[in-house]
């Protein structure tokens, strides 16, 4: 019976996303981060599934008009874009793997809300993994 002493928030999630969004926090706290905020100014609600999109979604919110990202449903109205996708796929679109309007042809993302808004929705506001 092993217990699990982990504290951080991604331990209890299955997703490779979670952890991506955990960068993510860090990243709006630095230079670039907050350089996004000025640039984009957006708020977006990702539904990201394990396997198939709209079962067993965790729900984030990266909002870059206040440079925060929190788990759960965005509460301050409707966020200018929300996004569905399996983990895999919006792992592969964040790191640039993916072209976001190929995923969206494909079906691999759904998108509600402003297509402006989705527009900018690319790789470039997501930190890039570290290189060991």
């Amino acid at each position: 019976m092993a217990s699990n002493t982990s504290t951080s928030t991604t331990a209890s999630s299955p997703l490779k996303a979670a952890a991506l969004m955990e960068q993510m926090k860090l990243h709006l706290a630095t230079d670039a981060g907050k350089a996004l905020l000025k640039k984009i100014g957006l708020v977006y609600q990702l539904n990201i599934a394990p396997k198939k999109i709209g079962f067993n979604e965790e729900i984030y919110v990266v909002d870059l008009k206040k440079g925060e990202v929190t788990k759960g449903p965005y509460e301050g109205g409707k966020p200018d874009a929300a996004f569905s996708f399996k983990d895999d796929d919006f792992i592969k679109i964040s790191s640039g793997k993916m072209n976001p309007q190929i995923a969206f042809m494909r079906g691999a993302m759904k998108i509600k809300g402003s297509m402006s808004a989705a527009n900018k929705f690319t790789p470039d506001i997501f930190p890039k993994p570290s290189k060991m």
